[in-house]
């Protein structure tokens, strides 16, 4: 009586998707659950969120807070028209990231160092930055407050939801954005797994993709906090910008390539041009 034998073949194990900051940790998410990259990439977009608030909580909020002020007694937008009852040209409040002033003809006398500054002038009120300024109009419906009396109750009110809301911005813009180039950057990843005999389909390429983004958006967090602290001017702060998106790029170009290969009896995902070359050698 012959005795069967069963052969047990080993299941190639797949490393936990933990964190994706390393290549093979990138690679890891393309075994894992949906949840747990849209858990990851909740956590590291909070990070951002927060790196943000900080920032406008230290840089730009007091300069609003002591430019109210300064801001007369009396004044409003009323029909597109800025109705301004003190000196002009005035500056208002200024720090290294943000100035404001009032300059009723844009006469160009209160410039000031800072990185942005905002100046009302009596028809518009213009953005100055390092790429030059846009000009923007002044609601020509809408009756707005421009005096001390009614602006600094209401900004002391809605100081802490707009903090809020901007948090909630940067979450849901970032998550949103990932998405989207995880959408664009795939196809490259699966091709990448398909030459290489890697365990890649559709999904799981989208999920390498998307893990990829985050290692760059690390970067871009300590990038911010570092201009916040004064150690970046402006232009390092754009090379980060820069580098960060390269960073997402240089992990999708090496985690593919770290994830399990498949199985040699898988069939219908393997190299085509593996297969051929097995089968010119059978030819022959």
């Amino acid at each position: 009586m012959a005795r069967s034998r069963l052969m047990i073949i080993p299941l190639q194990s797949t490393p936990r998707a933990w964190q994706p900051l390393t290549p093979r940790g990138v690679a890891a998410f393309a075994g894992a659950k949906l949840a747990r990259l849209l858990t990851v990439q909740f956590v590291f977009a909070a990070l951002t969120a927060a790196t943000v608030v900080w920032f406008l909580h230290t840089g730009w909020f007091p300069i609003v807070r002591e430019s109210i002020r300064q801001l007369p007694s009396r004044g409003e937008i009323r029909s597109g028209h800025l109705n301004w009852a003190g000196p002009s040209p005035q500056a208002l409040g200024a720090g290294n990231f943000l100035a404001i002033a009032v300059d009723l003809k844009h006469e160009g006398a209160v410039r000031s160092p800072a990185h942005v500054q905002i100046e009302f002038a009596r028809e518009d009120v213009r953005i100055f930055s390092l790429f030059g300024y846009i000009e923007v109009g002044y609601p020509k419906h809408l009756t707005l407050p421009f005096n001390r009396p009614e602006l600094e109750p209401w900004w002391g009110a809605w100081e802490p939801p707009i903090l809020w809301m901007a948090a909630g911005v940067v979450i849901v813009g970032m998550m949103a954005v990932w998405a989207l180039l995880a959408t664009l950057y795939f196809e490259w990843v699966w091709l990448a797994g398909f030459f290489a005999n890697r365990n890649l389909d559709g999904p799981a390429s989208w999920k390498l993709a998307g893990a990829a983004l985050m290692p760059g958006a690390l970067l871009m967090d300590a990038g911010i906090a570092g201009y916040g602290l004064g150690v970046f001017d402006p232009v390092k702060l754009l090379v980060i910008a820069g580098a960060h998106l390269a960073a997402g790029w240089a992990y999708l170009l090496v985690s593919p390539f770290l994830v399990p290969k498949l199985p040699s009896g898988a069939g219908g995902k393997r190299n085509p041009f593996a297969f051929h070359a097995r089968g010119n050698s059978r030819e022959r």
